[in-house]
């Protein structure tokens, strides 16, 4: 009988976000919550 074993190592670095990345994803998140806010509106109407 063969056993075989595989020794893997996974390193996860935390990217360094830029200062255009960190922008983009602030404009991002306040379109989603403007679009979330008017979701929720159009839903209480109904």
């Amino acid at each position: 009988m063969t056993l075989n074993i595989l020794f893997l190592s996974i390193t996860i670095k935390k990217r360094e976000m830029s200062m255009e990345e960190a922008a983009h994803q602030e404009q991002i998140k306040k379109i989603y919550e403007a679009t979330k806010d008017r979701q929720l509106s159009v839903h209480r109407i109904m």
